[in-house]
């Protein structure tokens, strides 16, 4: 597993992941994104993600935009421990960083306190997780 830069080949990989079935239900905006908007967007943020390669393979990404963190693994590389090694990556790069994750999101709440976030609070639609 390594982390690379977020560069202009790996924006649609971003793009269709974000977009995929499988995970849309844990981001907060459940949105179509057109190849127009990723570019707007990426050409704006890229600088704030890293991709995971397996194989040199992307298998997910993590970022975090004003220390609000956003983590997603492809559902193929799931259970193989690259979510936890993306966010502890995370935290060596945005050391400051938080996570707000949905209440009903398990796999990802189960992910951030195996990666050792604490919970800081909660909401009735969020969990908030802090490293410490």
């Amino acid at each position: 597993m390594e982390l690379v830069e977020c560069t202009k080949e790996y924006w649609e990989f971003v793009r269709l992941l974000r977009m995929d079935e499988r995970v849309l239900d844990g981001f907060i905006e459940q949105v179509e994104i057109t190849p127009e908007q990723q570019e707007k967007y990426m050409t704006k943020y890229s600088h704030c993600y890293r991709i995971a390669l397996i194989n040199n393979q992307p298998a997910g990404f993590v970022g975090a935009i004003t220390d609000d963190i956003r983590v997603c693994t492809h559902p193929d590389f799931q259970g193989k421990g690259l979510g936890k090694f993306m966010l502890e990556e995370c935290m060596k790069i945005w050391p400051t960083s938080y996570a707000k994750v949905k209440i009903n999101n398990l796999a990802s709440n189960k992910l951030f306190l195996a990666a050792g976030f604490e919970t800081t609070g909660n909401d009735n639609t969020f969990i908030y997780y802090k490293k410490s």
